[in-house]
């Protein structure tokens, strides 16, 4: 049974999109930006198709829960899991989705390299990511009180989902096993070997810790409504906006360089009618994030409060920010 879908990342990538024309980042901001923007989007793309092959074979079904894309909080550490799976027989599969547009490339030691071409980057273990992410789902569940008849525990399965055309570089079973990553179309096949795996005693002694398919739906709502979604809004550190650099001035006699006049905030209220005809050129109605067009009630209560905005202008959604 689906308890959570993966939320919806439109306000998200219409944001960073309309970044991309913004005149107060430089272009080293701009070129670091598109490249993050194909990673959110490549990334979103790799777990809504992780979703659709666990949806398959488990949207229906009365002995699982599913949830996608779900973030909580602990004590101010933050777990972010992809996908999450719960079984009547307290059992729960942690999958990460990796989508890359290289080969994979694992090491005898567990590391993990990305290759693009002769270009290589190492990355995160995804592995080790999975096993932060049950400490800290232990932690939630106990928090929740959910628990099987006989074990406070659950029995937690890590599994790392790739694309199905995928290319995965592997050491030697004996060096380092790698087993929990696949490709997202193999993971069903995946996990009822695990089961088979387990032998007949042990899913009989698991047995013990059956529930009802109710109880089931209810610890996922439970665990859903932990849910904490990011600030679409929020942005990373080096997307911040750059001072405007200092205009050169020429006169007759000399070159000296000099910013923008300051916009006055402490004018009367008959010259507030529009914006000093000095200052024009600074105070084009245009949002210093987002670059999106504002109107002039918006342009003149930044204006009116310079201290907080630093003389920008913002649209109402971005003001909020200050």
């Amino acid at each position: 049974m689906l308890i959570k879908s993966a939320d919806d990342q439109t306000r998200r990538l219409q944001l960073l999109e309309a970044l991309q024309a913004s005149p107060r980042l430089d272009r080293g901001q701009k070129e670091k930006l598109e490249k993050y923007l194909q990673r959110t989007k490549t990334g979103l793309k790799g777990e809504r198709d992780a979703a659709h092959y666990i949806d398959t074979h488990l949207l229906d079904s009365e002995n699982h829960a599913v949830l996608h894309d779900l973030r909580f909080e602990i004590d101010g550490s933050v777990a972010q899991i992809d996908h999450l799976i719960i079984g009547r027989l307290f059992f729960f599969y942690l999958l990460e989705t990796k989508n890359f547009g290289g080969n994979l490339v694992i090491n005898d030691h567990g590391e993990f390299t990305v290759e693009y071409g002769r270009e290589k980057y190492g990355i995160e273990s995804p592995i080790e990511q999975s096993k932060r992410h049950e400490a800290m789902l232990v932690r939630l569940l106990d928090e929740l009180g959910i628990s099987g008849r006989f074990s406070k525990r659950p029995t937690v399965f890590h599994a790392v989902l790739l694309h199905p055309r995928a290319i995965i570089e592997r050491p030697a079973k004996e060096k380092f096993d790698t087993s929990i990553v696949m490709k997202a179309d193999q993971f069903n096949t995946w996990r009822l070997q695990q089961v088979d795996a387990m032998g007949v005693g042990s899913v009989f002694r698991h047995g013990v810790n059956v529930v009802a398919s109710e109880t089931l739906a209810e610890w996922g709502r439970n665990i859903a409504a932990r849910h904490v979604p990011p600030n679409p809004l929020e942005l990373p550190a080096w997307l911040a906006p750059q001072a405007p650099k200092p205009r050169l001035v020429k006169s007759a006699a000399v070159v000296r360089e000099s910013s923008p006049p300051p916009y006055v905030s402490t004018v009367t209220t008959a010259s507030r009618a529009a914006p000093p005809a000095a200052t024009a050129e600074a105070r084009k109605l245009i949002c210093s994030t987002c670059g999106a067009k504002i109107s002039y009630p918006e342009g003149k209560f930044c204006w009116n409060n310079e201290k907080r905005f630093g003389g920008s202008q913002y649209c109402r959604e971005h003001q909020k920010a200050f």
